[in-house]
C-alpha cells in the first residue's frame, strides 16, 4: 500500500512518529513517503523533534515557511499536489488541525486520492479559530476518520459523516508519550542550556510550567500583557518556567523592554524530552495548546487552559484540565488556587483507548480498508 504522510508543525511530529513505526512493523505491506511542508522550520520546532522521535528524514521538504493563512495554505496546496502527482500514493494521511493537514487533504481529494485523518472529529465550536475551520474541512473530505475519543464520533455523526468511515482508535499522541516515559535516562538529562541546573534547583519544589502561542492570546498586546502580568504575580510565590514559542517571543519584544522577576525563567522552545521532563513534575501547567491538554490528562498533571473553549472536552470531563481566563488577576488566582490544591481536578486515569496502541489500531484499519 503506497501511503504518504503530510506533516508540517510540531504537534504533527508527535502523531506521525508512532504511525510510521507501526507501519514499519508490517514488512512488505506499506510503502511510505513522508512530506514535510515546512510550516515549522526552526531547529527547536522541527529538526530536533525528528531527531528525538526517530522520524526518518522527509522524502520531500516543501520549505513553505511562515505567512498569512491564505498564502501559506495556497503554497502548500500547490506543492502537495505536485508531489502527489509525482509519487501517486493510494492513501494520504494527515494529522491534527494544522494548515498542513488542510492543504494535504484538499490536494489529495482533488486528485481523487483517499484521505485518512488522524485525530478527526474534535470540535471547539468556535469558528474564529483557524484550526476549527481546518478540522471541519479536513473531516468532510476524508475517507477514513480516526478519532481519539467518543466525542469525536458524536461530532462527526451530527455533521452527517457516515459511521462507516469512522474508527475510534484512541490518542496517537499518547503513543509517543508512553514510549518517551519509558526512556527515563532521556528525561533525567535535559539538553537545553541551563535547564539541568534549573531542574536540580526545582527538585522537591512546586513550580508552574507555561506554554502560549495562539493568536487570541499573544497577538493582542493587552491580552498578552495581562497574561504576563499574571505570571509575574505568580512568580513571586512559585517559580514559573516559560519556554517561549517563536511567535510569542516576537510579540513580547513588541511590548517593549521588560524586567522579569527572578522567579520567571524564560527559555527558547524546548525539545520533546526536555519539555516532558518539566511537564510531568510540574504542579500546574498553564497553556493554550491542544496537545498539552492531552498530555497532562494522561500524566495526571493539573492543567489550566487559557482559552474560552476547548476542542478536547474529555480533558475536562475525564482529565485534569480546566479553562482559565486570560485576565491578569483572574488567571493569577486560578494558578494560585491550583498550586494550593483547591482547583485541581481529581485524576481518573487515562481516557479509554489512551493506552499507547492507537497507531497499531490505525494500521489495522488501513490494512482492512
Amino acid at each position: 500500500m503506497r501511503v504518504m504522510h503530510i506533516v508540517g508543525a510540531r504537534p504533527n511530529f508527535m502523531k506521525v512518529a508512532p504511525v510510521i513505526r507501526a507501519m514499519d512493523g508490517h514488512p512488505g505491506r506499506f510503502q511510505q513517503r513522508l512530506v514535510h511542508t515546512g510550516q515549522h522550520y526552526d531547529y527547536q520546532m522541527s529538526a530536533l523533534f525528528f531527531e528525538e522521535l526517530h522520524i526518518p528524514q522527509p522524502d520531500h521538504n516543501l520549505e513553505i515557511g511562515s505567512g498569512p493563512h491564505g498564502v501559506q495554505t495556497g503554497h502548500m496546496l500547490a506543492e502537495c499536489e505536485r508531489v502527489m502527482q509525482a509519487e501517486r500514493p493510494e492513501w494520504v494521511l494527515v494529522y491534527g488541525d494544522t494548515n498542513s493537514a488542510l492543504a494535504g487533504s484538499l490536494a489529495a481529494a482533488k486528485l481523487h486520492i483517499a484521505v485518512a485523518h488522524v485525530e478527526a472529529g474534535l470540535r471547539s465550536f468556535d469558528r474564529s479559530m483557524p484550526e476549527e475551520v481546518n478540522r471541519i474541512v479536513t473531516d468532510q473530505v476524508s475517507d477514513l476518520l480516526f478519532t481519539p475519543s467518543q466525542d469525536g464520533d458524536d461530532n462527526l455523526a451530527r455533521e452527517g459523516i457516515s459511521p462507516a468511515k469512522v474508527r475510534l482508535v484512541g490518542n496517537v499522541m499518547v503513543d509517543s508519550l508512553a514510549a518517551a516515559q519509558a526512556q527515563e535516562d532521556r528525561l533525567q538529562h535535559p539538553i537545553a542550556p541551563g535547564l539541568a541546573d534549573l531542574m536540580a534547583r526545582l527538585a522537591g519544589h512546586l513550580y508552574v510550567l507555561v506554554t502560549l502561542h495562539r493568536p487570541s492570546n499573544v497577538d493582542d498586546p493587552a491580552t498578552l500583557g495581562a497574561i504576563l502580568s499574571a505570571l509575574v504575580q505568580v512568580a513571586g510565590a512559585a517559580p514559573v518556567v516559560f519556554p517561549v514559542h517563536p511567535r510569542t517571543q516576537e510579540r513580547m519584544k513588541a511590548l517593549g523592554p521588560a524586567r522579569w522577576p527572578g522567579g520567571l525563567h524564560l527559555f527558547e522552545p524546548l525539545g520533546y524530552f526536555d519539555f516532558l521532563a518539566l511537564m510531568r513534575k510540574a504542579a500546574v501547567v498553564v497553556t493554550d495548546s491542544g496537545g498539552v491538554q492531552e498530555e497532562t490528562t494522561y500524566l495526571g498533571v493539573p492543567c489550566l487552559t487559557v482559552r474560552p473553549n476547548t476542542e478536547r472536552p474529555i480533558t475536562i470531563t475525564h482529565g485534569t484540565n480546566r479553562l482559565a481566563p486570560p485576565g491578569g488577576k483572574a488567571l493569577a488566582l486560578a494558578i494560585m488556587e491550583t498550586l494550593e490544591g483547591k482547583g485541581a481536578a481529581k485524576h481518573k486515569g487515562p481516557p479509554p483507548l489512551w493506552d499507547g496502541h492507537a497507531a497499531e489500531r490505525i494500521v489495522r484499519a488501513m490494512l482492512d480498508s
